[in-house]
């Protein structure tokens, strides 16, 4: 399957997420394919000290722009189980040449009011994408508030776009994510153990997937607007 993780919006996780997918799909044996087609080159820079601080080459890492996105993928996706695309965080041609090509669009959005704003330009792109191929899009609150309304809001924000189907499993704000990617690490291998980031992780990839784990985590619930 190939999943893009893309936002025209900077600065709501998507990397974090990518890299995060790409280990724990690799965890489960798959042959995974990751492909920073993000102009900042932070999905490729993470990989580099993966290799360096653990040694791991547990999956492949390319770096891809333009329509080079769209040709490469065709080409590389019989030799891959999954391949994840890393895009954003504006309207780039790596985005729009991604969404061409994707099966599953995940859109990650922090519940702050210009992140959620900038779905009106996302959705522009899914329904040109759509006017391609069928293409499967989901949003999701991500490095969300532990507590408090805004996460409500958003989430009854994100509803209202029916271009996006919303995944009520939001992955909530943690110092686990930069603490283990310090390391190179994914939240699944670093210590100590944040059990509440993995278990958040875990569930998101479970809706995505729908392979990775029988039954959600308690309070999780799979939602579609």
């Amino acid at each position: 399957m190939i999943l893009t993780i893309g936002n025209v919006k900077g600065g709501v996780g998507k990397t974090t997420l990518a890299v995060n997918f790409a280990m724990g799909r690799a965890r489960k044996g798959r042959d995974v394919l990751l492909i920073d087609g993000d102009e900042q080159g932070t999905a490729l820079t993470f990989n580099e000290l993966r290799a360096e601080q653990t040694a791991a080459h547990d999956y492949t890492a390319v770096a891809l722009s333009g329509a080079a996105v769209r040709s490469q993928v065709r080409q590389l996706a019989p030799k891959y189980d999954d391949i994840i695309i890393d895009v954003g965080g504006r309207d780039t041609g790596s985005f729009r040449a991604a969404l061409t090509v994707t099966d599953i669009l995940l859109v990650p959005v922090q519940p702050r009011s210009f992140d959620v704003w900038a779905l009106d330009q996302v959705t522009a792109l899914i329904e040109e994408a759509r006017a391609i191929h069928d293409l499967t899009a989901y949003s999701v609150l991500n490095a969300a508030d532990p507590v408090g309304r805004d996460n409500d809001e958003a989430a009854e924000a994100l509803r209202e776009y029916p271009a996006l189907d919303y995944i009520n499993t939001p992955i909530v704000r943690r110092k686990a994510f930069p603490n283990a990617a310090a390391l190179g690490r994914s939240v699944f291998e670093h210590t100590p153990r944040d059990q509440k980031a993995i278990d958040e992780l875990a569930a998101l990839m479970a809706f995505v997937y729908q392979d990775d784990i029988v039954e959600l985590p308690h309070g999780y619930r799979k939602e579609t607007a």
